[in-house]
């Protein structure tokens, strides 16, 4: 073996260590996974505050507040209420009709969903009689024992827990198919197994609930577009953990076309390395101060890449390397770190298809996965939306 082909096996392994970093993290999180103990319903005690931030939503609040209504919680200990934010259509006057209390704002500087949440959360902390809010998005309906999970958490001494957010059109297409899957490794996978942790299991945006002396001591001051893992974070710093009630879903609509849900993915994913630039080295440099496994989790959290990034990294160092060993050119100790990212992402993968119930035509929808990833590449190099803005999904059936 030449020195120039040494060289070559040696910085294969070099950049091999961040996939392989990604793919231990996520296949130990996937080993993890196992179901959480169900911690007991007893009689109803927190008094919630329900809190639906909408923006030109009138197409989906009625059906949302009416799920809210039917959850299975004593009516006298929960409150609906809709903040209609900036909105030019019947929102409001919908949300009052479907039996919730409606907050409406007009702000055209101060606009978005964490203003909205923000002045929502003032008007609950100046009722001494509310325990806790619950946020839920306004297209989503939730599960009946919601506030049941939500109220054995907060018994259980935690100030802030995430429900289990879940598709509700997963048959739609083979795009909101793709993302149950992807839904079912994000938030109940890395959520269980986070939980098993003991550390913090995040916050997703949607099914969140929040004890009031924590809004208190921690004030909701997060105004970007991903507003939820923001304030996760500044909860995490604060000593806090999120607890995880699997148990407890809400179902939100997404967008089973690409014209329609494009806006989505590209706060999804412009928002993700917001987060990294802002937070991940305060995060780290935290955890190794505090030596808090809470903080370190939340850093690695927002540093591993979308899957899809990790799949293919992975996929094209292990291929490369293999043929450079198959026809002479490099080192089997070459290929051995990729093809164990390959591993470590297959785990996960195949644990989050288990927990999805995806059945066999999981297969003929896995095909769609090399045009997903590159339509996500190309939207990732593509201009983003401003900090905080409101851009509502289109639902498909709209008009554009």
């Amino acid at each position: 073996m030449t020195s120039g082909s040494m060289l070559a096996d040696v910085v294969f392994v070099v950049l091999s260590i961040p996939c392989l970093a990604c793919a231990v993290y996520l296949g130990t999180l996937a080993v993890l996974s196992r179901a959480l103990p169900n911690r007991p319903y007893l009689a109803p005690s927190t008094n919630f505050h329900v809190i639906v931030p909408a923006h030109d939503e009138e197409r989906d609040i009625a059906v949302t507040v009416a799920s809210l209504l039917a959850m299975d919680y004593p009516s006298e200990k929960r409150t609906i209420v809709v903040v209609a934010d900036n909105c030019t259509d019947a929102t409001a006057a919908l949300a009052r009709e479907a039996g919730a209390t409606v907050l409406e704002r007009h702000d055209t500087t101060r606009r978005g969903k964490g203003y909205a949440l923000s002045d929502a959360f003032a008007v609950t902390l100046a009722d001494p009689t509310v325990d806790a809010v619950v946020v839920v998005d306004a297209d989503t309906q939730a599960g009946e024992n919601l506030l049941r999970a939500f109220d054995a958490c907060l018994r259980a001494g935690a100030a802030a827990v995430q429900a289990d957010y879940c598709v509700a059109n997963r048959t739609a297409s083979w795009r909101t198919r793709l993302m149950h899957i992807g839904f079912t490794l994000f938030h109940d996978v890395r959520s269980r197994a986070r939980e098993r942790l003991g550390v913090s299991a995040g916050l997703r945006g949607n099914g969140m609930a929040f004890a009031t002396s924590l809004l208190r001591q921690v004030p909701h001051d997060a105004f970007t577009i991903v507003e939820d893992v923001e304030y996760g974070i500044r909860v995490g710093l604060a000593g806090h953990r999120v607890y995880y009630a699997g148990d407890a879903r809400v179902f939100g609509q997404m967008p089973a076309s690409a014209q329609a849900s494009r806006s989505q993915r590209q706060r999804w994913e412009g928002g993700r390395w917001w987060l990294v630039k802002h937070h991940a080295a305060h995060l780290i440099a935290e955890a190794l101060r505090r030596r808090s496994l809470v903080l370190g989790d939340l850093a690695a959290d927002l540093l591993v890449p979308p899957l899809s990034y990790v799949a293919l990294a992975s996929t094209a160092g292990a291929i490369a390397t293999m043929v450079r060993f198959a026809r002479g050119g490099g080192a089997w100790w070459a290929a051995l770190p990729w093809c164990l990212a390959v591993a470590g992402v297959a785990i996960y993968v195949a644990r989050g298809l288990w927990l999805a119930k995806a059945g066999p035509r999981v297969v003929l929808d896995l095909l769609h996965v090399p045009i997903y990833v590159v339509w996500k590449i190309a939207l990732a190099l593509r201009r983003r939306p401003r900090e905080g803005e409101w851009v509502r999904t289109r639902r498909e059936g709209e008009p554009p």
